[in-house]
């Protein structure tokens, strides 16, 4: 019965069909294995050669050390501190969260680092280290090195952090450093970067930032399975940022802002030889480290939130009326343009009227100064003078003239942030308002009001090139680099034009400013000294309109509205080595308050012995 049951030769035929087909499959399962490895070991073996040896490899950027800035005898004005930091690389790291909280048990990390943490993953690939705290304490540096096998990915890194050793003396000439954001982030060369957190973010820093920066080397290095570091294999090493020399004379800036006391105001000093800024102080000022790292929140609210305005640089963003300092300029126009003799004598009764108008435009002296030629009207700051020889140039012969010494435009100093004044003309006045120019406007330019705004800068400049009779240079903060090592010093050259002055003109323009410091009827009296000779000009600038038949008492103003106090001059007359421009905020009268000023600065570059106390504020001068 079972062999009837039973079909053997189907079953034989069945059997070996099975066991063709299982041999094909064996065999087509063998040529993928085979042709895989062929792929693998043949096709692919650079890359993936590459990807093993990555593994036991890594490259690590080594950022460049900044360059170094000193000032004119080689004091060190900006140097690099060193910092120990926490970073992380993201691409070793599993679960970051967790990695982050259980730091923060070790290490303090705040909402600030986290938050600064949180911006630089969005900037930096994930195989860059990325700090989480910087300025790590020898006692947080001890908890984490017991406890970094816990931690791949996450390593302690040696930085240099920028200082500032002289704090607020210096924060408005180099400003600082900061950490780099995304706007800048995407303006720079992030492979020359690499490594860098920090970047130049204002004054001298952002504006030689090419200089100071180097450029950025590397090491390949071999590492474990966890990250460490077990050796170095190659390196290649970054070159240094250059170190500046500057024109600065720290010793005269201190003593510039010691001079401004505690009132508002700015100072800037340059060499008319060389066009070097010796000197530019902006009060108050404030501690450029705070921002090096990071400032707190609450910090920076209250500089940001203070009326006094610490982190403005009057020195070179302040625009002021130049009031009756602008005069000796005027004065060499009206000579030049043959508007004026230096011996026209004009009448002042102590106001002026336009020809056909009622409205007087007032003296300071009510009184009137009478009889009164070019030396007198300098001397006394006779305005009815000045309201008769700006009537008698006209607006775009004054716009024109004074356009030659710097007015209305940036002098194109080598830091940030300047700005250009306004110099008003027809033309300004068309466009910007789409009105004629009146006559009366013409007047009050004619003593250094109205529109007519001035940085102390550019008043700086101005002077300097009175005091080099037409040799107008370019203002520089930077020197020359540094030398280290073989490299030469490389000094920066100076860009000069000549203006077409005349000698004689100059001449009678200079002896009426020396005679408003020398004559008894100067309104610069008050800092004549037999020490050296002093050419100079006082200003008075009104902060708000007095109406017609009302008198400006400064004693019952506001402090916040009363007058501002300036003054120009430059000295030794006869080989000029300083030239100043001093404003001091609703400081009152020039001649009281901003000239004793410039004196002690005077005093402290020329005679280089401890500055004089300053004059006192009682009134008096315009």
């Amino acid at each position: 019965m079972e062999s009837i049951l039973k079909d053997h030769s189907r079953e034989s035929r069945l059997f070996a069909k099975r066991a063709i087909l299982a041999g094909v499959l064996v065999l087509a399962a063998m040529l993928m294995v085979t042709a895989r490895l062929v792929q693998l070991q043949i096709g692919n073996y650079t890359h993936l050669s590459t990807l093993s040896r990555d593994n036991q490899v890594k490259l690590e950027p080594l950022p460049p050390t900044r360059g170094l800035i000193y000032d004119a005898a080689g004091v060190l004005l900006a140097d690099n501190r060193p910092s120990l930091s926490l970073e992380i690389t993201l691409e070793e790291v599993e679960d970051l969260d967790t990695t982050i909280d259980e730091l923060g048990a070790l290490i303090d990390i705040g909402d600030k680092d986290l938050k600064h943490f949180a911006r630089m993953r969005k900037l930096r690939h994930r195989f860059e280290e990325i700090p989480i705290r910087t300025d790590l304490n020898p006692e947080e540096v001890a908890r984490f090195a017991v406890n970094r096998h816990r931690f791949p990915g996450v390593a302690v890194r040696a930085r240099l952090l920028r200082a500032y050793p002289l704090g607020e003396h210096t924060a408005h000439v180099l400003s600082y450093v900061g950490r780099i954001n995304e706007q800048e982030l995407k303006r720079i060369d992030a492979l020359n970067y690499a490594g860098t957190n920090y970047i130049g973010k204002g004054g001298v820093e952002k504006a030689h930032e090419d200089l100071l920066h180097g450029t950025v080397g590397h090491r390949q290095v071999e590492v474990n399975a966890k990250g460490h570091v077990l050796g170095v294999l190659k390196r290649h090493q970054p070159q240094s940022g250059k170190s500046l020399e500057l024109y600065l004379d720290i010793r005269l800036q201190q003593d510039a802002y010691a001079a401004l006391g505690d009132r508002r105001g700015a100072v800037v000093a340059i060499d008319p030889r060389t066009g070097g800024v010796l000197a530019l102080v902006s009060r108050p000022s404030f501690d450029p480290n705070l921002f090096v790292d990071g400032i707190d929140a609450a910090d920076y609210r209250a500089l940001r939130r203070s009326p006094d305005k610490p982190l403005f640089n009057r020195a070179i963003r302040g625009q002021y009326s130049p009031g009756s300092t602008i005069k000796p300029f005027i004065s060499l126009g009206g000579l030049e343009t043959g508007t004026i003799r230096a011996t026209d004598a004009k009448w002042c009764p102590g106001y002026y009227r336009l020809p056909g108008h009622t409205h007087k435009y007032r003296c300071w002296n009510r009184g009137g100064h009478g009889t009164t030629a070019l030396e007198k009207a300098i001397v006394q700051s006779c305005d009815v003078y000045f309201y008769k020889l700006a009537q008698g140039m006209g607006i775009d012969r004054l716009h024109d003239f004074l356009a030659g010494f710097g007015f209305g435009k940036r002098t194109g100093i080598d830091v940030t942030g300047e700005r250009r004044g306004l110099l008003p003309s027809k033309t300004w006045k068309r466009r910007a308002y789409n009105q004629p120019w009146f006559p009366g406007e013409t007047l009050i330019v004619g003593i250094g009001q109205g529109p007519f705004l001035t940085t102390p800068l550019q008043l700086a400049v101005a002077t300097a090139t009175l005091a080099a009779r037409g040799r107008f240079i370019r203002p520089r903060i930077v020197r020359a680099t540094k030398a280290q090592g073989p490299e030469a010093k490389h000094e920066f050259p100076a860009q000069i034009r000549q203006l077409p002055l005349s000698s004689r003109y100059l001449d009678k323009v200079i002896e009426s400013m020396v005679k408003v410091v020398r004559s008894n009827r100067g309104t610069a009296k008050r800092i004549r000294t037999n020490a050296y000779s002093i050419a100079g000009k006082t200003g008075t600038v009104q902060v708000f309109s007095v109406k017609q038949k009302e008198r400006y008492r400064e004693s019952e103003v506001a402090e916040h509205m009363r007058d501002h106090a300036l003054f120009v001059a430059f000295a030794p007359v006869e080989d000029p080595r300083i030239a100043v421009a001093v404003i001091v905020e609703n400081g009152g009268h020039g001649g009281a308050v901003a000239a004793p000023v410039a004196r002690r600065v005077m005093d402290s570059y020329l005679l280089r012995t401890p500055p004089p106390a300053a004059a006192g504020e009682a009134a008096g001068g315009h």
